[in-house]
């Protein structure tokens, strides 16, 4: 199958230190990708990478057939068919959840009526339709979280970059409104899905591939399965084989902490 995603011998620093070093990523088209690994190994930067609000300092990221940043003619087509949603997005505080999501809307030339249509749905699946027309200003954490997650469903693109999608506030109804909108849109709309996770079991059921990224580099790319096989066994947890390939060392040191508060 073909991939629509290529990330390239990618490096990246801040500072004198690297983030990112020789990255290399091939994700293929209507595939949910979920990248895993402790904080500050690089998750957030990939993605940034892939959503073009980072620019690498060696290497090269393409999107379909495109490579980001080699023309504005290709810029512009790639931004026509792909979302980056960050951890944090930035909204208009003055601006009502409605309005945020039609401007988004005309931004990716949806009709207009068609965006009235999914906004009204958009915001009745994450309980946001009371705060509608409401200053985002007003809005608790998780509400911002289900605006941003609205924002960037609203554009019907066929790739979507989450940064940390499942995190900041959401309800547990939010939590699986959205694994169940990702699910489908992968299977049967053949949108792909890149997305940074902190919590490896509320992915684990949707993941087709995890990519597990330890100190700049990527340690494993494969299905959450074959992962745990890598890592010591089918039957243990994702978690568990996400510490056994970044800090092998990891789980002795728990076990003789546990130990010795036994003692």
């Amino acid at each position: 199958m073909k991939s629509i995603i290529s990330v390239r011998n990618v490096w990246h620093h801040y500072g004198i230190s690297p983030v990112l070093k020789n990255v290399s990523l091939e994700i293929e088209s209507g595939k949910l990708v979920v990248v895993m690994g402790p904080n500050g190994m690089g998750k957030s930067t990939l993605l940034g990478l892939i959503g073009g609000t980072i620019y690498p300092i060696r290497g090269e990221v393409e999107i379909d057939g495109k490579i980001r940043r080699s023309s504005i003619e290709n810029e512009s087509a790639i931004r026509r068919q792909l979302v980056y949603l960050p951890d944090t997005p930035f909204f208009p505080p003055n601006s009502t959840g409605m309005e945020f999501i039609l401007a988004v809307a005309r931004l990716y030339e949806i009709d207009s009526f068609r965006a009235m249509e999914h906004a009204e749905v958009l915001l009745g699946v994450f309980d946001l339709k009371e705060k509608a027309h409401s200053p985002i200003s007003s809005y608790s954490t998780g509400q911002q979280k289900k605006l941003g997650l609205c924002s960037a469903l609203i554009t019907e693109v066929p790739i979507l970059v989450l940064d940390e999608p499942f995190s900041g506030g959401l309800d547990s109804a939010a939590l699986l409104a959205m694994s169940k909108i990702l699910k489908m849109l992968a299977a049967r709309e053949d949108v792909t899905v890149v997305m940074a996770v902190p919590v490896p079991e509320l992915v684990e059921p949707l993941a087709d591939k995890v990519v597990i990224i330890g100190d700049g580099e990527i340690i494993a790319y494969d299905t959450p399965a074959a992962i745990k096989q890598q890592a010591g066994g089918e039957d243990i947890l994702l978690a568990e084989a996400l510490e056994s390939l970044v800090h092998p060392d990891k789980i002795n040191i728990i076990d003789q902490y546990l130990k010795e508060r036994k003692s």
